[in-house]
């Protein structure tokens, strides 16, 4: 099934849909979920808190402002960042496990695994160097535009203009 065939049934709150659109995004949607968080569990729980928000609010999606797809994985990355800053989380992280520094050792963190996720790495290795540092910061860490400025030691505004430019670029490369 198509995303234009599914979308239909979503308005519809039909019950198949549901089953339908988890089995065609849950694992791009884990992916950007677990990037951020680091946690399997707390990923889990906040990949069905994602589906429930997405089920419940699809009257909000609108077509003509961007793609669904782009659509989910904001509300994924959304959900994802207010996890992290929650203070039940970031309670929990306080005390970390050694494992927890085994797992993060082990794990190819690399910036070039974490946009494989979601299927774009050919995409974004064509960008600048400038704006894939960025988005790595902005979409794939979770940082805030303030604190990507003090990070990358740039003002705010022009972090906010490349981010824009750099999505701008992205986009080109996606329409090709």
């Amino acid at each position: 099934m198509t995303q234009e065939e599914l979308l239909p049934l979503i308005y519809k709150k039909d019950d198949r849909a549901f089953k339908l659109l988890y089995d065609m995004y849950s694992k791009s949607l884990y992916g950007i979920i677990y990037n951020l968080l680091k946690d399997k569990e707390e990923s889990e729980d906040v990949l069905q808190e994602v589906f429930i928000k997405i089920w419940k609010n699809i009257d909000s999606y609108t077509e003509s402002k961007g793609r669904f797809f782009t659509w989910l994985l904001n509300i994924a990355r959304n959900a994802s960042i207010d996890k992290l800053r929650s203070k039940g989380f970031n309670n929990n992280k306080k005390n970390l496990s050694s494992d927890n520094f085994v797992h993060i050792l082990d794990n190819s963190n690399t910036l070039s695994n974490k946009i494989d996720t979601i299927g774009i790495k050919e995409f974004v290795k064509k960008l600048k160097p400038k704006c894939i540092q960025l988005l790595d910061l902005l979409f794939f860490k979770g940082y805030t535009q303030q604190e990507a400025s003090e990070t990358l030691e740039m003002p705010l505004g022009t972090v906010k203009t490349q981010n824009r430019n750099c999505i701008s670029d992205l986009r080109n490369l996606l329409k090709v």
